[in-house]
């Protein structure tokens, strides 16, 4: 892996960049995923979420797509299975590097003809100096979360674009950043519920970094029902986070319940019916889809005030933002002063996904162009 410059000005944001004239019906786009997961509308983590929503508005738009992930994955292109899902704890690193050999092969091998490579696997760029196509990696992680190697000799096939402003910020050295698209969500398939609510929600991957036990913790204080709805992974720690810190909590409360890897229209059905979700992250998260479906399900949000959050919980129109556990409990006592009809206005105007998708078009079009000059200076 070696550092090269693809972008000169690269820390202008994707939005900001001139619109790029794309002939989206002729190309060919290789999506990656993480190694572990399947990848589909159930999908409870918010990377493989954006990907099959991105990758669907994208076929929906003439573009050949094809998602290189774990076996049972649902897209709408096609899919190369790389093998199964992880069913075991702690086998990311045999499952990794099976994951990627596959992909590498499977580019090296040519029948496809992609026209570029965009990896949300979280590592797969490490491997991209064996493949001659350009490759865009989307970030999702905070940047301590990814080892500090991972950014030292990058390939120069690769670019970088991060999900939200707080989180380009610490990723600013990066000369080959490209900048920021904001994730978006599939609107039409929320609708707000105008009439009563009741109990709160938390919802989501359930580990440590997400918060789920102080969201029980707040819903005790405050006296009120809850439900932890979501997906314990298979890594050790999250399992024992599970029992350590959630199960213990679910048998004192008697107004909690916890209801694991729900449907999506469930999620849906959870989302519209409550009085708030609550989002306690103990992370500086890059981006928040739960915030998102909330506000398009017209349903207010209390978060803790910490990385992306800001930008995706609009104070005192969508929720309330906090700083701890005092204020959480304080606000649920104003909750009632967010307006459904607000929540959704905003949603629409600023999580769409199809708005998403137009932005990454543009960006793989500067890709693409940028590749293809420096291949001319190279054959020069």
């Amino acid at each position: 892996m070696r550092l090269h410059h693809i972008y000169t000005g690269s820390h202008v944001p994707s939005e900001a960049r001139e619109p790029f004239n794309l002939e989206k019906a002729s190309m060919k786009v290789l999506y990656i995923a993480y190694p572990l997961l399947t990848v589909s509308e159930e999908s409870a983590g918010g990377a493989e979420q954006m990907l099959w929503t991105l990758e669907g508005e994208m076929a929906s738009r003439g573009v050949a797509t094809t998602v290189a992930a774990s076996a049972g994955s649902q897209v709408a292109g096609k899919l190369f299975v790389t093998g199964e899902p992880c069913s075991q704890p702690d086998d990311f690193d045999r499952r990794n590097h099976e994951h990627q050999d596959r992909i590498v092969a499977f580019i090296n091998s040519g029948v496809n003809g992609f026209d570029l490579v965009h990896d949300q696997s979280g590592s797969f760029w490490l491997r991209a100096a064996a493949i001659n196509l350009p490759v865009l990696a989307t970030l999702h992680l905070p940047r301590h979360f990814y080892p500090a190697q991972y950014f030292a000799g990058v390939s120069e096939n690769v670019s970088f674009n991060c999900v939200s402003q707080s989180q380009a910020q610490s990723f600013s050295d990066l000369e080959n950043m490209l900048g920021v698209v904001p994730n978006g969500i599939l609107l039409e398939r929320f609708r707000p519920n105008f009439g009563a609510r009741s109990g709160l929600l938390w919802l989501g991957r359930i580990c440590e970094e997400k918060g789920a036990h102080l969201a029980l913790d707040i819903a005790a204080r405050a006296e009120m029902p809850i439900t932890v709805a979501g997906q314990v992974y298979p890594f050790s720690y999250h399992q024992q986070y599970f029992e350590r810190e959630i199960a213990p909590r679910r048998q004192r409360m008697p107004n909690a319940r916890f209801i694991s890897s729900p449907l999506p229209e469930d999620k849906r059905k959870l989302l519209r019916e409550a009085k708030a979700v609550l989002i306690p992250a103990l992370a500086d998260e890059t981006s928040s889809l739960v915030a998102m479906e909330a506000a398009a399900s017209g349903t207010p949000v209390i978060a803790f005030r910490r990385g992306a959050l800001p930008e995706v919980v609009k104070e005192g129109v969508t929720g309330f933002l906090v700083d701890g556990m005092e204020e959480a409990v304080a606000a649920l006592s104003r909750i009632d002063q967010i307006s459904t009809a607000a929540c959704v206005q905003h949603a629409r105007k600023n999580f769409s996904s199809a708005r998403m998708a137009e932005r990454y078009l543009n960006l793989y079009g500067h890709v693409l162009q940028e590749y293809k000059i420096k291949g001319k200076k190279m054959s020069a």
